[in-house]
Order: structure tokens, then C-alpha cells, then sequence
């Protein structure tokens, strides 16, 4: 009675083995989860999720498996995205796209958030088995993964009128006040701050002459960096659509060469400003200025400011378009664009900032001649062609993230 109990003992200890042998073979041997993800390099959001994903690496270890198509380098990569769309009947408007089995996430908001749902659809993976259409047609595709590396950046650059200068000196912060400061010393730009100067030399309380001219310079600053955030959210939404940032090319090219035009045929100033309906509502925006109320005299000069940054913007688009763009190709946390952003409006506000203190102190207006109009010209057609020219056939070039 004792050995057959023995025997029993021995043999239900040994299915158990084997039936614990199985599942851990089980285990073992189950298919890591396939996480797809198209993503640019042009893209914070996408900048965000990759950073996000390492960290998911280290949580899920081997049983997750994370596949990036980078669609902005790639024609091959785009077209598996656009197949992605037509297999998963799913309409894309931009990137990332992340897919896991059967679930297509578009976007990528915090790790809070999206991030949560992320691994809830790869936890229902894990505990279920889970279809993946997207890992079959790849692989009866058999498309892997293409990485453009044409576009690596040389380490040297020979550049027209500058010679040759090496890439690895070049940096954002340098780009960004090169170009800020080109596009504040435009003509348009100085006929700005000349109007600002004849408004107020009249005045004869001092303290609302520097109170309305600071209020006209802050204003001023503001308006233009509203202007660069909303192109700035634009482009880095549109990014992957490789037909916008070859408009904004052909935008900064015909910008440069209708300024190197004017160098060349002696044509000074802005040609923009000289509109005599906007001077006569400068005019009347003037004279709300001078009234008593200090309100009102604020508003108007905030109107001014308004008025006149949005004919600035008519005059030299081509500069801050190429900057938002160039802003847009790189891949940084979203507080590090407005940064830029506000250095850009810091430099481009400098100039109007000395002038207009130096003109406050003396009492008197300062006059800009022709050769300076002539020469603005000549400097900001080359820097905004030259941009336009990278922003279509060398993007790579542009990107410092």
C-alpha cells in the first residue's frame, strides 16, 4: 500500500514537471510583441515618443520588438506608410503613427496619456495573442526598414561670396542669430523703427515718450513672435508632407533673388511701406497717440504696432518662413523651440531697441541712406537664398537635433 502510494507520488510529480516544463517551453517561446512606428526626424512629437520608447524597452525587455520607419528620408518608408493606411482603412494626417496588432495611434501627446495607452494595447498583447497584419504584409513585402544616409553632412561647405567653412562650427543658436539678425536689419524693418522715432520725438512729456515707445517695441516683439509660434505649429504638424517644405524653399529662393534684384538695380528701401492708404492710417493711428487719455494712447500705439509688423511680414516673409521651417527639421522638447523663438524676436529686436534709446536720449532722429538700403539687400537676399536652396535639396543640412 505504502510503495503504491509512492508510485502515485512519483508519477503525478512527474506530470507536473512536464506539464510546468511545457508552459515554461510555452513561455520561451512565444513571439516577442511587434511595435511599428513612423516617425520623421522633422518631428517633436516623434522626438518625444522615441524617447518614450526607450524607456518601454527597458520595462518589456524581450518581449517587445520596436520597428522605426523614418518617412522623411524614404520614398520606400512613405509608401509602407501609405500602404499601412489602406490595410488598417485608416485615414493619417500626420505622424507619428505607432501600430501594435490591430490598434493604430496617431500622435503622441505625454507618456501620461498616450504613453498609457500605448501599453495598455501592448499589455492585451501580451495576455492574448493579437493579429498582426501590419508584420505579415511586411514581411511578404519583405520591407525592412530603409535609412537614407544621402544626405550626410559633409565636413566641408563651400558656400558663394563665403567660402568654405566647416559644418561642425555651424550650430542652431549661430543660424538663429545670423538670421534674426538679417531679417531686422531689412528695410522694412528700419522704416519700422523711423516711424516709431517721428511718433515720439514731438512729444513733450518724456515719461509717456518712453512709456508709449516701450509699449511700441514690446508690442512689436510680441506680434512677430505670435506670427513665428502659429508657422512654427504649423510646419512641425505638416513636417512629414514633403510638398511644404519645398514651398517654403521656392518662397525663401524668389525672396533671395527679388532682393539681390533690387541690390543690383539700385532700387533702395521697401517697396511694401510706400502705400499711401497704409500712411494715412498710420496717420490717423498717430493721432490717437497724442490724445490725453493714456488708455487709449497705449492701445493705439499697440495697434501701431500691430499695423506695422504685419506690412514687415508682407516685406521680408521669406526670412522668418526659412527660420520656422529650419526650427521645424529639428527634433528638440517643444520648450527649446519657443527659446529659439524668443532669442530670434531678441535679436531681431535689438537694433530697433539701441536705435530707438539712443534717439530718446538725444532728441534726435537718425536717418538710414541708401547704400545701407542697397547692402541690407544684397546680405539678406544672399542668406535667404542660400537657406532656401539647403531647405529643398540638403534638409539634412539644417537638422541639429
Amino acid at each position: 500500500m505504502i510503495m503504491k502510494k509512492s508510485y502515485l507520488i512519483f508519477f503525478t510529480v512527474l506530470i507536473l514537471l512536464s506539464l510546468a516544463g511545457g508552459i515554461t517551453t510555452h513561455i520561451q517561446a512565444q513571439e516577442p510583441i511587434n511595435l511599428y512606428l513612423f516617425y520623421s526626424r522633422s518631428c517633436s512629437h516623434c522626438y518625444e515618443e522615441r524617447q518614450f520608447l526607450s524607456s518601454l524597452m527597458e520595462e518589456y525587455g524581450s518581449r517587445l520588438k520596436i520597428q522605426e520607419y523614418e518617412i522623411f528620408e524614404s520614398q520606400a518608408n512613405q509608401d509602407l506608410l501609405k500602404a499601412m493606411g489602406q490595410l488598417y482603412n485608416y485615414n493619417m494626417r500626420g505622424v507619428p503613427v505607432t501600430v501594435i496588432g490591430n490598434n493604430v495611434i496617431e500622435g503622441f501627446n505625454t507618456s501620461a496619456t498616450t504613453g498609457e495607452t500605448i501599453k495598455k494595447y501592448l499589455d492585451q498583447c501580451l495576455s492574448q495573442s493579437c493579429e498582426d497584419k501590419l508584420g505579415a504584409f511586411i514581411k511578404a513585402k519583405n520591407s525592412e526598414p530603409v535609412v537614407d544616409t544621402s544626405q550626410e553632412i559633409p565636413e566641408m561647405v563651400n558656400l558663394p561670396f563665403i567660402g568654405q567653412i566647416k559644418t561642425k562650427n555651424l550650430s542652431l543658436p549661430a543660424l538663429t542669430f545670423i538670421i534674426a539678425a538679417a531679417d531686422g536689419f531689412n528695410p522694412c524693418a528700419m522704416w519700422v523703427l523711423m516711424f516709431l522715432i517721428s511718433l515720439l520725438l514731438g512729444m513733450a512729456n518724456r515719461k509717456r515718450m518712453w512709456l508709449l515707445g516701450g509699449t511700441f517695441i514690446f508690442a512689436s516683439g510680441a506680434v512677430y513672435f505670435l506670427f513665428l509660434a502659429a508657422w512654427l505649429q504649423l510646419f512641425i504638424f505638416l513636417g512629414f508632407i514633403l510638398a511644404v517644405r519645398l514651398i517654403i524653399g521656392l518662397v525663401a529662393i524668389v525672396s533671395g533673388i527679388y532682393n539681390l534684384r533690387e541690390y543690383w538695380l539700385n532700387r533702395p528701401g521697401c517697396k511694401v511701406t510706400r502705400s499711401e492708404s497704409r500712411l494715412r492710417i498710420f496717420d490717423k493711428l498717430k493721432a490717437i497717440t497724442h490724445k490725453e487719455s493714456l488708455l487709449l494712447a497705449v492701445i493705439g500705439i499697440i495697434l501701431i504696432a500691430g499695423a506695422v509688423n504685419l506690412v514687415e511680414l508682407v516685406c521680408s516673409a521669406g526670412l522668418p518662413a526659412a527660420f520656422t521651417q529650419i526650427l521645424a527639421l529639428t527634433a528638440m522638447p517643444r520648450w527649446q523651440y519657443y527659446l529659439y523663438l524668443i532669442f530670434y524676436i531678441f535679436i531681431f529686436m535689438l537694433d530697433d531697441i539701441l536705435v530707438f534709446i539712443m534717439a530718446m536720449a538725444t532728441l534726435k532722429s537718425v536717418g538710414l541712406g541708401d547704400k545701407y538700403s542697397r547692402f541690407s539687400n544684397l546680405i539678406g537676399g544672399l542668406i535667404i537664398f542660400i537657406l532656401g536652396i539647403l531647405i529643398i535639396f540638403k534638409p539634412a543640412w539644417l537638422m541639429f537635433g
